[in-house]
């Protein structure tokens, strides 16, 4: 195995500006700290997914009214979180972070043939590059105790229905310890 993070939407103008969000990232922040600190230490590449949109953005025509704005804060990742500097941001437009990106090959690019996924929301935009990162033939795993949605039960149904994938072991979801045991070994 050999891994890049993918640290999906831990961001100023989402986790950082809605309290609802706000408090349930924290309990997932020092997970990915200690995710981030690992993984630097064993030299796995780390790539911040950031929501990055235009002011009049499709995606705002529905009950999503509103969301980080390119050229603003909000587009940052929160500073408990700061990138550092051989770390990648990654600007995205939509909920996937490979859909109209280079992430594919930028992956492809750092010898990467899996991809464990953190951040938020669970349901959604971790889910969603997840399963992008399948159909682009890399091996997936999700750290469910590195993940959040603005409501418990998203976050726990999401992870139930997709914990015994048919697809296993191409795509997987595990804790955080598990997945720095498995680092550990390579």
């Amino acid at each position: 195995m050999k891994p890049a993070i993918i640290v999906v939407d831990m961001l100023k103008g989402g986790v950082g500006s809605n309290p609802t969000v706000k408090a349930k990232s924290e309990g997932i922040i020092s997970n990915i700290q200690k995710l981030l600190r690992e993984s630097r230490s064993a030299n796995i590449p780390i790539i911040y997914a950031c929501d990055s949109f235009l002011s009049q953005d499709f995606m705002f025509g529905g009950k999503m009214r509103s969301g980080p704005i390119r050229g603003t804060e909000g587009v940052e990742v929160i500073d408990e979180l700061k990138p550092e500097a051989e770390d990648m941001i990654l600007e995205k437009r939509r909920f996937s972070a490979f859909f109209r990106t280079d992430l594919d090959m930028t992956l492809r690019t750092l010898g990467a043939d899996t991809i464990a996924v953190c951040g938020m929301n669970t349901h959604v935009c971790v889910m969603l590059t997840a399963w992008d990162g399948l159909a682009n033939d890399f091996r997936v795993i999700i750290l469910e105790d590195c993940c959040a949605a603005p409501k418990r039960e998203l976050h726990d149904t999401a992870i139930k229905l997709y914990r015994k994938s048919p697809i296993y072991p191409l795509f997987r979801i595990i804790t955080l310890d598990e997945f720095l045991e498995e680092v550990e070994h390579i």
